[in-house]
């Protein structure tokens, strides 16, 4: 705890708060060679994707990947590496990162390249080529549960996508027992709120603009309809 500010009590409850979530929600990324031992001293890699760049065509092109995946991905590690090199936080793995940097605007920079590298590597798992279609029944069961349908539910998520204004993030997430949707602006991360992540769609424009210009909807229900990976909601949901 910072001993010059008394308002930090409420950061650290938000670092709390996302340490908890992380614990239950994100165990793949250490798999992927995200998460990182505090003692190893290591850069922050980009992960590889989980497919080629052009599995997911024609709702995402190979050269949309390209450019979101090779360029702006990987340009979040990057400024990432040189961010902490030789501060504090060199060396920490990249949640401890974010959970130490979220709700301090001195911070804001490595917070937002940091929470970009996660919030990416995230969305990718969270596509998949021949996607779509009816979830698993465990999962369809958690969603009516929470939505009434599984028609319901895309319906809602789609609206939180579209309505999004400027630059962000929808996801499902999963709070109190039950999934529920929700948006964040620019690189913030429902795990800063306790909210643990079970899917997310990038709509910050480069995720989309060269397929689909301004038509955020039609992106948005593409990926609904045909890339949204369900055993990668079940495997987070459980």
């Amino acid at each position: 705890m910072d001993r010059n500010h008394t308002k930090n009590a409420s950061n650290v409850l938000n670092r709390r708060s996302f340490l908890i979530a992380s614990a239950g929600g994100i165990a793949w990324l250490a798999t992927a060679g995200i998460s990182r031992a505090a003692d190893a001293a290591p850069l922050h890699v980009l992960p590889p994707l989980p497919y080629a760049e052009n599995a997911l065509e024609p709702v995402i092109t190979a050269s949309t990947i390209g450019f979101h995946y090779g360029k702006h991905h990987k340009g979040y590690v990057d400024n990432l590496n040189k961010l902490v090199a030789g501060t504090e936080y060199a060396g920490m793995s990249l949640e401890k990162v974010i959970a130490e940097t979220a709700g301090k605007a001195d911070k804001a920079t490595i917070f937002n390249n940091a929470a970009q590298v996660w919030n990416h590597t995230f969305y990718w798992q969270g596509l998949k080529s021949g996607g779509g279609g009816e979830p698993p029944a465990a999962l369809k069961q958690k969603i009516e549960e929470s939505f009434g349908s599984v028609d319901a539910c895309k319906k809602e998520l789609a609206a939180t996508a579209v309505s999004q204004f400027g630059s962000g993030w929808a996801w499902l997430v999963l709070e109190g027992g039950k999934i529920k949707t929700a948006k964040t602006s620019n690189a913030d991360v429902p795990l800063s709120a306790g909210r643990k992540p079970l899917f997310t769609i990038d709509v910050w424009e480069h995720a989309y603009y060269l397929d689909y210009q301004n038509r955020r909807a039609d992106y948005v229900n593409a990926v609904l309809d045909k890339l949204i990976n369900w055993d990668f909601i079940l495997k987070n949901a459980g």
